[in-house]
Protein backbone atom coordinates (compact mmCIF):
# COMPACT_ATOMS: atom_id res chain seq x y z
CA UNK A 1 0.00 0.00 0.00
CA UNK A 2 3.05 2.48 -0.79
CA UNK A 3 4.12 2.14 3.09
CA UNK A 4 7.94 1.19 2.76
CA UNK A 5 9.91 3.55 4.43
CA UNK A 6 7.08 5.93 5.86
CA UNK A 7 7.72 6.58 9.53
CA UNK A 8 4.89 5.75 11.73
CA UNK A 9 4.21 6.40 15.50
CA UNK A 10 2.12 4.24 17.69
CA UNK A 11 1.04 5.24 21.25
CA UNK A 12 0.34 2.22 23.44
CA UNK A 13 1.96 -0.48 21.41
CA UNK A 14 3.75 -2.32 24.06
CA UNK A 15 2.03 -4.87 25.26
CA UNK A 16 2.40 -7.58 22.88
CA UNK A 17 -0.99 -9.55 22.70
CA UNK A 18 -2.53 -5.67 22.75
CA UNK A 19 -4.14 -3.45 19.68
CA UNK A 20 -1.04 -1.33 19.63
CA UNK A 21 1.33 -4.39 18.78
CA UNK A 22 -1.10 -6.13 16.24
CA UNK A 23 -1.69 -2.27 14.20
CA UNK A 24 2.92 -1.65 14.50
CA UNK A 25 2.88 -5.64 12.82
CA UNK A 26 0.77 -4.79 10.32
CA UNK A 27 2.80 -1.46 9.64
CA UNK A 28 5.87 -3.58 9.56
CA UNK A 29 4.46 -5.79 7.04
CA UNK A 30 4.33 -3.01 4.69
CA UNK A 31 7.88 -2.37 5.14
CA UNK A 32 7.26 1.08 7.80
CA UNK A 33 9.35 2.64 10.12
CA UNK A 34 7.87 2.05 13.31
CA UNK A 35 8.21 3.80 16.39
CA UNK A 36 6.40 1.86 19.25
CA UNK A 37 5.71 3.80 22.71
CA UNK A 38 4.18 3.27 25.66
CA UNK A 39 4.65 3.25 29.46
CA UNK A 40 6.60 0.07 30.25
CA UNK A 41 10.61 0.23 28.86
CA UNK A 42 10.40 -3.61 28.75
CA UNK A 43 7.55 -4.40 27.09
CA UNK A 44 8.26 -1.16 24.59
CA UNK A 45 11.59 -2.90 23.63
CA UNK A 46 10.51 -6.76 23.20
CA UNK A 47 7.42 -5.46 21.10
CA UNK A 48 10.04 -3.12 19.00
CA UNK A 49 12.80 -6.11 18.35
CA UNK A 50 9.85 -8.91 17.42
CA UNK A 51 9.27 -5.99 14.25
CA UNK A 52 10.56 -7.26 10.36
CA UNK A 53 11.50 -3.41 9.91
CA UNK A 54 13.47 -0.78 11.61
CA UNK A 55 11.80 0.22 14.82
CA UNK A 56 12.26 1.91 17.71
CA UNK A 57 10.70 1.66 21.09
CA UNK A 58 10.27 4.83 22.99
CA UNK A 59 8.88 5.01 27.03
CA UNK A 60 6.35 7.93 26.70
CA UNK A 61 3.18 9.01 28.05
CA UNK A 62 0.48 9.53 25.74
CA UNK A 63 -1.16 12.02 27.65
CA UNK A 64 1.77 14.40 28.57
CA UNK A 65 1.72 17.01 25.61
CA UNK A 66 6.13 17.67 26.81
CA UNK A 67 6.38 13.74 26.78
CA UNK A 68 4.79 13.29 23.22
CA UNK A 69 6.90 16.24 21.77
CA UNK A 70 10.02 15.01 23.17
CA UNK A 71 9.05 11.35 21.38
CA UNK A 72 8.29 12.97 17.97
CA UNK A 73 11.35 14.73 18.02
CA UNK A 74 13.41 11.56 18.94
CA UNK A 75 11.40 9.80 15.88
CA UNK A 76 12.38 12.76 13.79
CA UNK A 77 16.21 12.36 14.53
CA UNK A 78 15.98 8.76 13.88
CA UNK A 79 14.29 8.55 11.17
CA UNK A 80 13.97 11.52 9.58
CA UNK A 81 10.43 12.78 9.73
CA UNK A 82 7.13 11.77 10.89
CA UNK A 83 3.99 10.43 8.09
CA UNK A 84 1.43 8.85 10.43
CA UNK A 85 0.39 8.89 13.87
CA UNK A 86 -1.67 5.84 15.54
CA UNK A 87 -3.37 7.28 18.70
CA UNK A 88 -4.06 3.83 20.64
CA UNK A 89 -2.92 4.72 23.94
CA UNK A 90 -5.95 3.97 26.56
CA UNK A 91 -7.21 1.74 29.49
CA UNK A 92 -9.98 -0.28 29.13
CA UNK A 93 -12.88 1.00 31.92
CA UNK A 94 -12.53 -2.69 34.05
CA UNK A 95 -8.64 -2.93 34.05
CA UNK A 96 -8.69 0.97 35.15
CA UNK A 97 -11.23 0.95 37.94
CA UNK A 98 -10.44 -2.46 39.41
CA UNK A 99 -6.27 -1.90 39.01
CA UNK A 100 -5.93 1.65 39.96
CA UNK A 101 -9.35 2.42 42.08
CA UNK A 102 -10.19 -0.94 44.36
CA UNK A 103 -9.05 0.75 47.13
CA UNK A 104 -9.89 4.20 46.64
CA UNK A 105 -11.82 5.52 49.80
CA UNK A 106 -13.43 7.95 47.13
CA UNK A 107 -14.83 5.45 45.40
CA UNK A 108 -18.08 5.66 46.97
CA UNK A 109 -19.96 3.52 43.60
CA UNK A 110 -22.90 6.25 43.72
CA UNK A 111 -25.97 5.88 41.09
CA UNK A 112 -23.43 5.98 38.35
CA UNK A 113 -20.91 3.84 39.90
CA UNK A 114 -17.55 5.45 39.91
CA UNK A 115 -15.91 8.47 42.15
CA UNK A 116 -15.18 11.71 40.35
CA UNK A 117 -11.44 10.60 40.56
CA UNK A 118 -12.21 7.33 38.63
CA UNK A 119 -13.94 9.10 35.98
CA UNK A 120 -11.00 12.28 35.18
CA UNK A 121 -8.60 9.09 34.96
CA UNK A 122 -10.84 7.53 32.53
CA UNK A 123 -10.74 10.79 30.28
CA UNK A 124 -7.52 11.43 31.03
CA UNK A 125 -6.16 7.99 29.57
CA UNK A 126 -8.86 7.21 27.00
CA UNK A 127 -9.69 10.73 25.51
CA UNK A 128 -6.45 13.18 25.97
CA UNK A 129 -4.14 10.68 25.59
CA UNK A 130 -5.51 11.14 22.04
CA UNK A 131 -5.55 15.07 21.93
CA UNK A 132 -1.94 15.46 23.46
CA UNK A 133 0.03 12.89 21.70
CA UNK A 134 -2.20 14.46 18.19
CA UNK A 135 -1.11 18.10 19.16
CA UNK A 136 2.21 16.85 19.32
CA UNK A 137 2.47 15.40 16.55
CA UNK A 138 0.90 17.12 14.23
CA UNK A 139 2.54 20.36 14.48
CA UNK A 140 6.12 18.59 12.84
CA UNK A 141 4.49 16.23 11.04
CA UNK A 142 5.00 16.13 7.26
CA UNK A 143 2.08 17.62 5.11
CA UNK A 144 -0.16 14.79 3.69
CA UNK A 145 0.39 12.72 6.30
CA UNK A 146 -2.37 10.53 8.20
CA UNK A 147 -3.78 10.23 11.96
CA UNK A 148 -5.66 7.28 12.84
CA UNK A 149 -7.63 7.05 15.79
CA UNK A 150 -8.77 4.33 18.16
CA UNK A 151 -11.69 4.65 19.58
CA UNK A 152 -14.10 2.02 20.70
CA UNK A 153 -17.95 0.64 19.81
CA UNK A 154 -18.66 2.15 23.15
CA UNK A 155 -18.51 5.27 21.70
CA UNK A 156 -21.15 4.29 19.64
CA UNK A 157 -24.22 3.67 21.59
CA UNK A 158 -25.20 3.44 25.16
CA UNK A 159 -22.22 1.79 27.30
CA UNK A 160 -24.11 1.54 30.72
CA UNK A 161 -21.62 -0.47 32.56
CA UNK A 162 -18.51 1.81 31.39
CA UNK A 163 -20.04 5.31 31.41
CA UNK A 164 -16.58 7.09 31.71
CA UNK A 165 -15.15 4.73 28.99
CA UNK A 166 -17.63 5.05 26.97
CA UNK A 167 -17.86 9.05 27.08
CA UNK A 168 -14.12 9.31 26.31
CA UNK A 169 -14.39 7.17 23.68
CA UNK A 170 -17.31 9.30 21.91
CA UNK A 171 -14.53 11.83 22.47
CA UNK A 172 -12.41 10.63 20.52
CA UNK A 173 -15.11 10.10 17.70
CA UNK A 174 -15.47 13.97 17.86
CA UNK A 175 -11.92 14.86 17.74
CA UNK A 176 -11.70 12.79 14.75
CA UNK A 177 -14.10 14.91 12.60
CA UNK A 178 -12.74 18.32 14.51
CA UNK A 179 -8.90 17.53 13.82
CA UNK A 180 -9.88 16.35 9.93
CA UNK A 181 -11.30 19.87 9.51
CA UNK A 182 -8.47 21.61 11.28
CA UNK A 183 -5.91 19.72 9.54
CA UNK A 184 -7.06 19.12 5.72
CA UNK A 185 -5.20 22.71 4.65
CA UNK A 186 -2.22 20.44 5.21
CA UNK A 187 -3.61 17.60 3.43
CA UNK A 188 -3.34 15.48 6.94
CA UNK A 189 -5.79 13.18 6.95
CA UNK A 190 -7.15 11.98 10.74
CA UNK A 191 -9.88 8.95 10.87
CA UNK A 192 -11.02 6.89 13.66
CA UNK A 193 -11.75 3.06 14.15
CA UNK A 194 -13.63 1.28 16.91
CA UNK A 195 -12.87 -1.98 17.35
CA UNK A 196 -15.32 -4.56 18.64
CA UNK A 197 -14.59 -7.61 20.58
CA UNK A 198 -10.88 -8.38 20.95
CA UNK A 199 -9.40 -10.93 23.44
CA UNK A 200 -7.50 -8.28 25.08
CA UNK A 201 -6.03 -7.40 28.68
CA UNK A 202 -9.65 -5.14 29.40
CA UNK A 203 -11.92 -7.92 28.25
CA UNK A 204 -9.76 -10.74 30.70
CA UNK A 205 -10.71 -8.32 33.22
CA UNK A 206 -14.29 -7.35 32.32
CA UNK A 207 -14.92 -11.33 31.38
CA UNK A 208 -13.41 -11.87 35.18
CA UNK A 209 -15.95 -9.37 36.81
CA UNK A 210 -19.17 -11.68 34.59
CA UNK A 211 -17.86 -14.76 36.17
CA UNK A 212 -18.08 -13.58 39.60
CA UNK A 213 -20.79 -11.50 38.98
CA UNK A 214 -23.74 -13.46 36.93
CA UNK A 215 -24.60 -16.98 37.82
CA UNK A 216 -24.40 -18.13 34.28
CA UNK A 217 -20.81 -17.89 33.76
CA UNK A 218 -19.67 -19.29 37.23
CA UNK A 219 -18.49 -22.52 36.19
CA UNK A 220 -16.81 -21.22 32.89
CA UNK A 221 -13.35 -20.07 32.31
CA UNK A 222 -12.99 -16.50 31.83
CA UNK A 223 -12.43 -17.03 27.87
CA UNK A 224 -15.45 -19.17 28.44
CA UNK A 225 -17.32 -15.70 28.89
CA UNK A 226 -15.76 -13.68 26.39
CA UNK A 227 -16.42 -16.23 23.71
CA UNK A 228 -20.14 -16.82 25.04
CA UNK A 229 -20.30 -12.88 24.80
CA UNK A 230 -18.86 -13.24 21.23
CA UNK A 231 -21.44 -15.50 19.85
CA UNK A 232 -24.32 -13.71 21.24
CA UNK A 233 -23.35 -10.44 20.13
CA UNK A 234 -21.50 -10.67 16.80
CA UNK A 235 -23.63 -11.00 13.13
CA UNK A 236 -20.41 -12.54 11.75
CA UNK A 237 -20.15 -14.96 14.23
CA UNK A 238 -16.36 -14.60 15.66
CA UNK A 239 -14.24 -11.99 17.35
CA UNK A 240 -11.80 -9.50 16.15
CA UNK A 241 -8.11 -9.41 16.50
CA UNK A 242 -5.50 -6.95 16.51
CA UNK A 243 -4.19 -7.68 12.77
CA UNK A 244 -7.97 -6.75 11.89
CA UNK A 245 -7.58 -3.28 13.51
CA UNK A 246 -4.19 -2.65 12.05
CA UNK A 247 -4.92 -3.91 8.56
CA UNK A 248 -7.82 -0.68 8.42
CA UNK A 249 -5.26 1.75 9.92
CA UNK A 250 -2.50 0.48 7.37
CA UNK A 251 -5.45 1.40 4.73
CA UNK A 252 -6.12 4.50 6.55
CA UNK A 253 -2.39 5.68 6.16
CA UNK A 254 -2.03 4.92 2.49
CA UNK A 255 -2.34 6.37 -0.79
CA UNK A 256 -5.67 4.32 -1.27
CA UNK A 257 -7.18 6.50 1.21
CA UNK A 258 -6.18 9.52 0.13
CA UNK A 259 -9.85 11.28 0.04
CA UNK A 260 -10.95 9.86 3.19
CA UNK A 261 -11.13 11.73 6.49
CA UNK A 262 -13.17 12.80 9.28
CA UNK A 263 -14.46 9.05 8.95
CA UNK A 264 -15.61 6.55 11.68
CA UNK A 265 -15.50 2.82 10.70
CA UNK A 266 -16.40 0.21 13.22
CA UNK A 267 -14.39 -3.24 12.92
CA UNK A 268 -16.77 -5.12 15.14
CA UNK A 269 -18.20 -8.26 13.14
CA UNK A 270 -21.59 -6.31 12.85
CA UNK A 271 -22.37 -5.72 16.63
CA UNK A 272 -22.90 -2.20 16.04
CA UNK A 273 -25.53 -2.76 13.24
CA UNK A 274 -27.64 -4.57 15.64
Amino acid sequence: MNLENKVVLITGAGLPNGIGAGIARCFANEKAKVVVTDLDASIVDETATSLPTDALGLVADAASQAAMDEAVDKTIDKFGGLDVLVNNAGVGGPTLSQVNYANDPEEEVALFGMSDAAWDAQLMFNLRTTFSSSSAAAAKMNDGGSIVNIASIAALGPATGLPAYGAAKAGVVHLTKTHAMQLAARRIRVNCICPGLLWTRAWEMLATNMKAQQTEFANMSIRQVFETVVARSTPLGGEQTPEDIGNLAVFYASDWARMITGQVVAVDGGISVK
